[in-house]
């Protein structure tokens, strides 16, 4: 029977790309010169860390546009609120989602069965698996969620008949 799964993933080497990228961004532009501004990564956690709130969200933009060059989608980042941080400065956290989470996977599960297509979803871990008697079927199912304003970024991967 063919199959697929829909996922939620991020290229992790992307996201390092673009931190690297905005990084040396950041330490050639004047309005950055002489602050303590920095990004960090921590198991899919960016920390990003600067003199006030203002330039926090200068970075961020920075950061955005490097990820979107990249192909990495920004429905995967959620972000946190600027804080104080010590010694006057300003820090945002922003969490980089991978997987589905069951609440995320029943609801494409239920987008699924609202299409009414011959086909079973059932949820896999962080993925939805989908089986069908049909290929045809599958494809009506990958279409029926990319015309979805979903908010994470899905991928189909491992189709097999």
């Amino acid at each position: 029977m063919p199959s697929f799964d829909v996922v939620s993933q991020v290229d992790m080497q992307e996201v390092q790309n673009a931190l690297l990228q905005a990084r040396k961004e950041i330490s050639q532009r004047y309005d950055f010169k002489g602050s303590k501004t920095e990004i960090t990564e921590e198991n899919n956690l960016l920390t990003v860390t600067s003199d006030n709130d203002f330039k926090v969200k200068a970075v961020v933009e920075v950061l955005q546009g490097k990820l979107a060059k990249r192909q990495v989608s920004l429905k995967s980042l959620e972000y946190g609120k600027i804080e104080s941080a010590a010694g006057g400065a300003a820090r945002q956290l922003i969490t980089i989602h991978q997987g589905l989470k069951i609440e995320d996977a029943r609801e494409v599960v239920k987008m699924i069965k609202d299409l009414r297509l011959k086909v079973q979803p059932q949820v896999q871990d962080d993925q939805v698996r989908v089986t069908a008697k049909q290929r045809d079927d599958l494809q009506q199912v990958i279409q029926g969620l990319r015309a979805v304003d979903f908010r994470r970024p899905l991928q189909f991967i491992n189709m097999r008949d």
